[in-house]
């Protein structure tokens, strides 16, 4: 029997533009079928910059063309499809091309939260682009939008980041990974739902990927739970002369560090986040890793990445 991974995807693997996102998760879909002999997988990804391009798009068309209003939740949903869509076909080309019996399906993943989470009145997740501190300005007073710094990189917008709950698809995700299926799932963090008079309402809102994808990976039972990054092993004192490689963390020196501030909002710190809450809500076993995409194999082999575990190595 296969263990099952849950597979987060970083942001260097979809890139930002319809273009450079196709020639990108063509390579991405060459590492991912690396693992498909050995693991049931589940694919997540983020969508920050694809959610804020299309959510400009549509707000510019309103305001211009008179086309009706999208809520931002419709937005995120369009995000999980068009990624999807492309992940899906690359995927697939690359099982066909190594006769591979397996199948790839995308599945538009909606995720319960809390509206009473605090989170909706302290937007911090950032989505789109990247802008200058007069461009931000000049949004905030023509659309109100908020922005903040974005590790030394520009001013982005913010949005609410509210708590994953629940996954609404939990169980058909499973019942596809029992089928052979390369599940896609929980897009950019999921369509966040609330319950409003027990029906499911979409909010306005970006939850977190890495913490969507912990949520789904302990729905599922996943044995492992990969987050794929820029870096090959998460590093302490990083970016500068004393910077340190991690091999192995357990969740108390991985809280350690967290108080320390080793690991910084909007990079490092969701990811270790993420990883806590699924290894300390699952069997002594479970494992979650951290590495770059192309080393995904050498790190399932023990080989590089960093471990995040109860259990010692």
């Amino acid at each position: 029997m296969k263990k099952k991974i849950v597979i987060a995807l970083g942001g260097n693997a979809l890139g930002s533009t319809p273009e450079e996102q196709l020639r990108l998760v063509q390579k991405t879909a060459k590492y991912i079928v690396d693992l498909a002999d050995t693991y049931d997988i589940v694919v997540t990804h983020g969508n920050g910059p694809q959610v804020g391009m299309i959510n400009m798009a549509m707000e510019v068309s309103h305001e211009e063309v008179n086309t009706p209003s999208v809520p931002f939740a419709e937005c995120g949903a369009m995000s999980q499809g068009y990624i999807g869509y492309h992940l899906q076909q690359s995927i697939q080309e690359e099982l066909v091309r190594r006769n591979m019996r397996r199948n790839c399906i995308t599945v538009l993943t909606q995720v319960v939260v809390d509206k009473k989470d605090s989170a909706f009145t302290n937007p911090t997740k950032p989505i789109g682009s990247f802008y200058t501190k007069e461009e931000a300005d000049k949004l905030y007073i023509e659309r109100g939008y908020i922005f903040k710094e974005d590790a030394g990189r520009g001013y982005r917008r913010v949005v609410p980041s509210p708590e994953p709950k629940k996954i609404v698809e939990a169980k058909t995700i499973d019942l596809l990974l029992k089928n052979k299926n390369i599940v896609i799932a929980g897009g950019g963090g999921g369509i966040p739902v609330v319950y409003h008079y027990n029906k499911l309402k979409g909010v306005d809102a970006v939850i977190d990927k890495d913490k969507t994808s912990a949520r789904i990976a302990i729905d599922i039972k996943a044995d492992i739970f990969l987050i794929l990054t820029a870096v090959e092993k998460v590093c302490i004192n990083y970016n500068t002369a004393n910077e340190k490689a991690i091999d192995f963390l357990t969740p108390a020196l991985a809280r350690r560090y967290m108080q320390t501030g080793e690991f910084k909002e909007g990079s490092m710190l969701p990811k270790i986040e993420a990883c806590l809450q699924f290894v300390e809500h699952n069997r002594r076993n479970a494992q979650a890793l951290i590495t770059s995409l192309d080393k995904a194999k050498q790190a399932l082999e023990g080989k590089t990445g960093t471990v995040i575990s109860r259990k010692e190595l």
